[in-house]
């Protein structure tokens, strides 16, 4: 089959754009075959790109040899070019169709692919994400990664206006971020370096000098659960500010997660409606709930818990029954928290440390940092973590480090509180786990 060039073809509009209202107007459209329908006389082919579908209407005896020729050839997922006249119609959904003048084919696919992208015929996760990239061009995962896009910039928007500056912060490391568990080690020269865990450490640093930082990228952890909410790779949205306190980035996040939901609403009603997905913008101050009256509210629900033990993942299902939207979980005992949350002055058995979370889902982490050098040393001897591999760290405290205080949102977390999604590897471009390294 004769390949053609895309010439001097430059696409006109979008399929969404083509309207009733274009009727009599010619267009070039740009995209893939998603489904052909004969029926003798007329050939239909519904037309795909990123916006959305149109129907391409052949009457065979009223296009040219050459057009019915080329439509003879299409199969699902052959990339095209259209160029035609928009017809008013009584026949599709939308009321429009596209009658073809020319019609190129930029390239074939296989004639037998591995899963059906309209969905008719469903396909498990596993053999979807085999063939991730054919999954991708499902309308319900283009859906799903506009609304993630439309989410992060959002949140940069909303940063910026807060007087955050975005900051890039190394992946290649030579120490643990936050201890030694769950790291990828790499071969970095002639020594040994990790990947990093999160930008911690070097966010508290740049606090000193940017007093409000923010970074949005990817970060790995040898994960070994194998849940529908953990990767080994994974995209955190992370600030850090300077005099400032746990409360201060507390109001920030909740304010940001208002923010992000009425954004989405408001630019991705179509997403969401091809999601079926009813997404609540709410309202603030969130609920706050200290770790003591959680273990209180799950022994009402017949779920106990020892004071100062972690909350288990189907205690966290319950409290989520209870507590069925956003609520931050405050005053956790400081010994279940990272080495670096400050523990309250007047209970140093509490720490100032919070997670937000929606339903049962953590969708963040943070608290208020020690900003003590001889404080940090203390916990990091309590942690059983070895000082001189943090000394790097731990001499910034000499250069004036502030009180500062931050917080992290996992971004596909996020992204399935959006969507309504519950497996996170939905929501993931192409997820990385503990059994999946391809494609």
């Amino acid at each position: 089959m004769k390949i053609d060039s895309i010439g001097n073809w430059r696409r006109t509009h979008h399929t969404v754009d083509v309207k009733p209202e274009l009727d009599g107007q010619e267009v070039t459209l740009f995209g893939w075959v998603q489904e052909i329908r004969d029926l003798g006389g007329i050939r239909f082919i519904i037309l795909q790109d990123r916006e959305g579908t149109v129907q391409i209407t052949v009457p065979r005896k009223k296009v040219s040899g050459e057009v019915l020729s080329k439509s003879d050839a299409l199969q699902k997922r052959f990339s095209i070019g259209v160029k035609g006249t928009v017809q008013k119609t009584e026949i599709t959904p939308r009321g429009v169709e596209v009658i073809p003048k020319e019609i190129k084919i930029f390239s074939t696919a296989s004639p037998q692919l591995p899963m059906d992208i309209t969905g008719k015929v469903p396909a498990n996760l596993e053999v979807r994400l085999d063939a991730r990239a054919l999954d991708l061009c499902r309308e319900e995962n283009i859906a799903v990664f506009k609304i993630q896009h439309a989410a992060v910039e959002a949140i940069r928007s909303f940063l910026f206006e807060k007087g955050f500056i975005e900051v890039h912060t190394p992946r290649i490391i030579a120490s643990a971020t936050e201890g030694g568990a769950a790291l990828f080690p790499v071969n970095y020269f002639e020594t040994k370096a990790f990947l990093a865990q999160s930008p911690q450490l070097y966010k508290e640093q740049l606090v000193m000098s940017l007093e409000k930082v923010f970074e949005i990228g990817p970060f790995f952890r040898a994960e070994e659960s194998h849940t529908r909410r953990h990767l080994s790779e994974f995209v955190s949205i992370d600030i850090e500010q300077a005099f400032a306190t746990a409360e201060d980035v507390m109001q920030l996040l909740e304010q940001l997660m208002q923010h992000a939901c009425k954004v989405v609403k408001e630019k991705c009603r179509r997403e969401l409606a091809t999601l079926k997905h009813r997404l609540e913008v709410p309202e603030v101050p969130f609920k706050r709930l200290t770790y003591t009256k959680v273990l209180e509210d799950l022994k009402n629900e017949g779920v106990e818990i020892p004071w100062g033990e972690d909350i288990p993942t189907p205690a966290f299902r319950t409290l989520g029954k209870v507590h069925p939207y956003f609520y931050f979980i405050t005053d956790w005992p400081t010994h279940s928290k990272a080495f670096y949350i400050k523990p309250r002055d007047d209970n140093p058995e509490l720490c100032e440390g919070f997670d937000l979370m929606w339903r049962w889902i953590e969708l963040s982490s943070g608290g208020t940092r020690i900003a003590s050098k001889e404080l940090l040393i203390e916990r990091l001897k309590e942690k059983g973590l070895n000082p001189e591999s943090f000394k790097h760290h731990l001499q910034t405290f000499d250069y004036g480090m502030p009180p500062h205080a931050g917080w992290a949102i996992g971004l596909e977390r996020l992204t399935m509180m959006l969507t309504g999604k519950r497996n996170i590897r939905e929501v993931t471009l192409y997820p990385r786990d503990r059994f999946r390294l391809t494609p």
